[in-house]
């Protein structure tokens, strides 16, 4: 035993040895990271103001207004019918600076930096802002821990220059728009005891890196700490835990808050607009795009003296409007699937790493919006539309989650609240001499008729690769800029007058709901005095103002208006899943609300029933690829078109009602209905039996149990056929009822769950194979990270 001891010590300190190296070396080398390089110097940005047609701070004077007011923004944003009479007003003669392509953190981030550097920008994005990969990221913003162990572990200095740098952008992220952001404790748990001071290390590295920028610092939790901060916890051979801090952020509201910041300082902003050809000069120069309004259908040209491709995955499609079809393909896509856990699964304010699942990938559990986000790295996989993750993706997905777990916590199907895949664009050099090699960050190439494309990198990067790409596009269009790059320090729209007590004015003010207010302001900033004002009364004592569409969600009516309104919302699916993140957070819940938010933006946009709908039609498809199966969308019964329930019907004419029942059991939240509980508890007041209770007089009263044969009579009424005797024996033996001859209510009720639950688990994968095959769309491989 000694010996064995002796034996583990030494172990630890040849691992403190090495770590304490790894960590010395880090803190030497990373001087020349701890400020950024000097060709990229900080550049105070003068106050820019509160309304929306600022051209820029170097043009604009600052607005004398109050922070305080409750009225910010001045006039109202110009419209989008106002952005593209704009666009169409461009000519050879009177140009654009430039026409960015694609809206998403990458394209609209470029829209930002020229604007506020003076500059005429038009952008223009086929669907809606972060409608692909940009709101379907793990929410991090991160230097990325992983990727620090990869660069000491393999000694390479290139990507511990993308760690560190990657880690001071994450800084200025997060000060430019801090509503939307904000930092986040990540634990990971320890179960060997060697690994302890190999993490601590790690993180202490990690923290070292981003200098007088970092966030919070990293620490060691011992194991009754861990599981005080992280109850849900496997206990077993838990040693302790360390603990790290990065960012987080709401993707998609980020996104919309760059696009309306380049609208405020004057670029010409338009969703739903799409590239269908580019324009070239005599000399076969890029010069702009024939663009198509897809709410509108009309097709007019934007001119430009420079184009910049910043379309993500879809890269390629617009490198071959310019080369042709012999254009060699420079994106090679990785998909990213998530899973929405209900809250109870993590706690509010601390997220979980698992560094190394099954199959060596990486599992975030973070929490996010309220909700618990949980997602793998990257897999190989093909550009679509709109990806979906598989049954197979989710599976594989709760199952690592469970190792991590306490035994007693079960995760479910039913437990899922929402799904999706994202496509993360990694690219490859068409310039380098390995053009197979993938780039380790982002990638900035321009084509002989000076097509600027920008491709890769993610989202903590974004602002760098925007004032990268400007910086690329004035030299090579030969621009006049009227000022340097200010995105560094430069807050967004909603930062000038949000603080974070701002939500408590809010409630004295309109009379919302603390919880409304305080998602008010953390997801419009100080735009959310715009969103309360719009707030219609409840019609109850309290709260005051403010329908909630769902009742689990703080999403309020008023939001759908705010967003049609000033947000360019054209779609029920651009309000549900970019402008709130209901789709995002429980695709059940956001198709609950959909006939409200259609019946709303029909009010707003003057919709005709047939375009309503449409846009039911479209929004539930769309739901499908957020983990909704189709099964609950034919279950639903919203007030919709009857066109529409005939169409859901029909999916589903040939399942038998008992074989339908088992599967949308499976995809519940709770394994029974209000209706099989109330049978169960009534069958179960019949049977429970007598007992003798203490007292010479053996008088007799009614106790809550039943005897073994009494079981199969209650199962019978929640279930359609009852287990075989083996498996019945095997569910008793794993609940360890199976030699007790008096069971309760709960340990009949844990039986029933057990069986419907495999039995539903069971039909739903033998539906999935009947009729998954049939569905649009190409289904990724599981997968996560994101961007």
């Amino acid at each position: 035993m000694a010996s064995r001891t002796v034996s583990r010590l030494k172990a630890i300190a040849k691992y403190s040895a090495a770590t304490a190296a790894v960590g010395a070396t880090v803190y030497a080398v990373s001087g020349a990271f701890s400020t950024p390089p000097d060709h990229r110097a900080t550049h105070g940005p003068p106050h820019p103001g509160r309304r929306f047609f600022a051209r820029s701070p170097l043009l604009t004077e600052a607005s004398a207004a109050s922070a305080d007011a409750q009225f910010v923004g001045g006039t109202d944003p110009p419209s989008r019918k106002q952005l593209i009479e704009r666009l169409k007003a461009s000519t050879e003669e009177n140009p654009f600076d430039l026409l960015v392509i694609g809206a998403g953190a990458t394209g609209a981030g470029c829209a930002v930096d020229a604007a506020t550097r003076g500059l005429s920008v038009a952008m223009v994005e086929r669907d809606d802002f972060a409608s692909g990969t940009s709101s379907r990221s793990t929410k991090l913003v991160h230097g990325g821990v992983r990727y620090l162990q990869k660069a000491i572990m393999e000694l390479d200095y290139e990507q511990f220059k993308l760690v560190t740098e990657a880690l001071h952008e994450r800084a200025y992220f997060l000060k430019t728009a801090p509503y939307l952001s904000y930092q986040l404790p990540i634990m990971l748990p320890v179960y060997q005891l060697w690994k302890i001071p190999y993490y601590w290390a790690g993180c202490k590295a990690y923290d070292i890196l981003a200098g007088a920028e970092g966030l919070s610092h990293s620490y060691f939790l011992s194991k009754r700490k861990a599981l005080e901060s992280f109850p849900m916890l496997k206990k077993d051979q838990l040693v302790g835990a360390i603990v790290y801090y990065d960012g987080a952020h709401n993707d998609s509201r980020m996104n919309v808050s760059l696009a309306l910041t380049a609208v405020e300082h004057g670029a010409a902003v338009a969703n739903h607009v799409e590239v269908t050809a580019l324009i070239k000069d005599s000399a076969g120069i890029v010069k702009g795009a024939i663009v198509k309004d897809t709410m509108g259908g009309e097709t007019f040209r934007v001119h430009a003296k420079g184009v910049v491709n910043a379309t993500g995955p879809f890269t390629d499609h617009i490198r071959q409007m310019d080369e042709g079809a012999e254009s060699k393909g420079i994106v090679a896509p990785s998909a990213g699937v998530h899973i929405i856990l209900p809250s109870y699964f993590s706690p509010r304010h601390m997220g979980l790493l698992d560094p190394a699942t099954s199959d060596g990938r990486v599992i975030y559990f973070l929490p996010w919006q309220g909700n618990v986000i949980v997602g793998t790295t990257d897999s190989p996989t093909k550009v679509t539309f709109d990806p979906m993750p598989t049954e197979e993706d989710i599976s594989w997905i709760l199952k690592e989650v469970e190792n991590y777990l306490a035994p007693e916590i079960k995760v479910r199907r039913g437990d899922v609240l929402a799904a999706w895949s994202g496509i993360r664009p990694l690219v490859r050099d068409p310039a380098a001499k390995n053009t197979a090699a993938l780039v380790r960050n982002h990638m900035i190439n321009v084509s002989q008729s000076k097509l600027l494309t920008i491709a890769g990198g993610k989202w903590t990067t974004y602002r760098a690769m925007a004032e990268e790409t400007i910086d690329k596009a004035i030299q090579v269009f030969d621009l006049k800029p009227k000022g340097p790059c200010v995105t560094r320090t430069m807050p967004l729209v909603g930062t000038e007058g949000w603080s974070k007590n701002l939500f408590i004015r809010l409630v004295q003010t309109y009379g919302l709901d603390p919880e409304v207010a305080e998602h008010l302001t953390d997801s419009y900033g100080d735009r959310a005095w715009h969103v309360a004002a719009n707030a219609e009364p409840t019609g109850v004592s309290w709260p005051l103002h403010g329908s909630r569409l769902s009742p689990g969600y703080p999403y309020i009516e008023a939001e759908v208006r705010h967003a049609v309104r000033r947000e360019y919302a054209m779609t029920a699916v651009d309000v549900l899943s970019r402008r709130m993140r209901l789709a995002f957070l429980d695709s059940g819940a956001a198709l609950q609300a959909l006939p409200r938010v259609v019946e709303i933006m029909g009010e707003e946009l003057n919709w005709t029933r047939e375009r309503k709908r449409a846009e039911y039609e479209t929004a539930c498809g769309f739901l499908e690829t957020m983990g909704l199966h189709w099964s609950q969308i034919a279950a639903a019964e919203p007030d919709a078109p009857a066109a529409t329930k005939e169409k859901q019907v029909a999916g589903v004419v040939s399942l038998k009602r008992e074989s339908w029942d088992e599967a949308v059991a499976g995809l519940r939240r709770s394994l029974f209905t209000v209706e099989e509980m109330e049978r169960f508890r009534a069958e179960f007041g019949r049977l429970e039996k007598p007992a003798k209770v203490g007292g010479a007089g053996g008088a007799k009263k009614r106790i809550g149990v039943v005897g073994p044969k009494e079981v199969g009579r209650l199962l019978g009424v929640v279930l359609a056929e009852l287990p075989a005797k083996e498996e019945f024996e095997g569910i008793l033996n794993k609940a360890g009822l199976k030699n007790k001859n008096e069971l309760e209510f709960n340990d009949v009720l844990e039986i029933a769950a057990s069986i419907k639950e495999e039995r539903s688990r069971k039909r739903q994968l033998e539906l999935v194979n009947e009729f998954g095959g049939s569905r649009d769309g190409f289904s990724t491989v599981r997968s996560g990270g994101g961007v």
